[in-house]
């Protein structure tokens, strides 16, 4: 089974996370912030990953250490559950629509870490949600699990641009880790 139990714990975090590459799309998500934990949830839903986060965090200064510490559990725990990476899809790409917004993702999941994000939002919240964690929260994610992704989102609603976003980050990682045979997806031989 392709799966991955991480914990972190730092002087400003405490974050204990389970993942099944392999699983329903269940989710058990709790932050203690409401917006971050409807985007988590959104995530394995779409992603059909079985996702547990337990997360705690000092709220009271902001929201950003608890935001940025999950990034990199959540990379960690994506990198260790793909394992030498062997028969996966290697990539993956996604078009996601809510309502006036759209967000389109497309991943390498192929051992290197890179981001690009064009996103633009209007609100700085949503929620408890900083929209300029967005950005971050990929970022941190990304490197961590050590994957290329390029991603874009426009609309007009910050809400659905932020949860348009996290859907298609959802749906190309699901089909990047699709296992399509046995062999690494490498002209190398290794990722």
């Amino acid at each position: 089974m392709r799966t991955s139990n991480i914990s972190r714990k730092t002087k400003e975090t405490d974050i204990q996370l389970e993942i099944n590459l392999d699983g329903k799309g269940i989710a058990d998500v709790i932050t203690g912030i409401g917006f971050f934990d409807h985007m988590l949830t959104s995530f394995a839903r779409h992603a059909e990953f079985d996702l547990k986060v337990r997360a705690e965090g000092d709220l009271y200064v902001d929201e950003h250490h608890l935001i940025e510490d999950t990034g990199i559990v959540l990379g960690k725990a994506l990198a260790e559950a793909l394992g030498d990476m062997a028969g996966i899809a290697r990539f993956g790409e996604a078009r996601i629509p809510m309502d006036e917004a759209l967000a389109e993702v497309s991943l390498d999941v192929g051992g290197r870490s890179y981001l690009v994000l064009k996103a633009g939002f209007s609100a700085p919240e949503v929620g408890q949600f900083s929209t300029q964690l967005v950005n971050h929260f990929f970022e941190t994610l990304a490197s961590n699990a050590k994957i290329t992704m390029h991603a874009s989102v426009y609309g007009d609603n910050d809400h659905h641009k932020i949860e348009a976003l996290f859907k298609a980050f959802a749906y190309a990682m699901k089909r990047a880790v699709k296992i399509e045979g046995k062999e690494i997806k490498s002209t190398k031989g290794t990722l």
